[in-house]
């Protein structure tokens, strides 16, 4: 848990720290436009994938809004998110993405996130839905209230099916399966902090998304799963 003196401060005690994790470097720079000028955003820090997202959530513990592109590098889906939840949870985090399927709303809202706002809006819209989301208001598009699910979408929303090592390798992201890998080999988080070129910190982050990824509670069951997808699917970092 964080202490008073780093726990990120709200809008009306300070200009807010906002991070954007989107792989299209063009609506990183209008997101950027949108923040600064109409919202008083003090600083942007972009990222261009989800390792990438969580490294610098885990290095800055100032940032106040957290925006995702459901289609990037390592984001597998909007469940992925509950691990930024879970680890950031003083951080308002919302989905800026352009679906609108309703399973993808769902999901996202299911993860926990503040918001979910389309990528269609116009600047205007989206700089009065992102200020809404600063303000303390959960953020979902006007079609998931005119949306009615036919009994595929209704199957869609479903939570998936737990993770088994008889499907094989669950879809990591290149940081997790490097992760894992060094955990197979007994390293401890320092040792992989080492390796990595990370902080421990970082790694621990990592390590909850792995295990979240892999359905396990801890890194002795971890491991334990992973030596054997690692046997039957070669090196992750190969």
């Amino acid at each position: 848990m964080m202490n008073d003196a780093h726990r990120p401060r709200s809008p009306q005690e300070a200009r807010p720290i906002a991070l954007t994790a989107d792989d299209d470097e063009f609506f990183r720079l209008a997101l950027r436009s949108i923040l600064t000028r109409h919202l008083d955003v003090q600083e942007v820090i972009e990222t261009g994938s989800f390792d990438e997202a969580l490294e610098k959530l885990a290095e800055r513990s100032d940032v106040f809004l957290a925006l995702f592109d459901l289609q990037m590098p390592g984001l597998e889906s909007a469940m992925s998110l509950r691990v930024v939840r879970e680890n950031f949870p003083e951080v308002r985090v919302a989905v800026v993405s352009s679906s609108q399927q309703r399973q993808d709303i769902i999901a996202a809202l299911h993860a926990g996130v503040h918001g979910y706002v389309p990528k269609s809006l116009g600047a205007a819209d989206l700089a009065r839905a992102l200020g809404l989301i600063l303000q303390g208001t959960i953020f979902v598009p006007t079609s998931l209230a005119e949306l009615t699910p036919d009994e595929e979408d209704a199957s869609d929303m479903r939570a998936p099916p737990p993770f088994s090592v008889e499907k094989g390798m669950p879809p990591l992201t290149p940081r997790q399966q490097q992760v894992l890998e060094l955990l197979v080999e007994g390293r401890s988080n320092k040792e992989i902090a080492r390796t990595l070129k990370l902080g421990e910190g970082t790694v621990k982050i990592h390590m909850a998304a792995l295990f979240r990824n892999l359905g396990v509670a801890n890194r002795a069951a971890a491991a334990v799963v992973g030596a054997r997808l690692l046997s039957g699917h070669g090196s992750p970092r190969g």
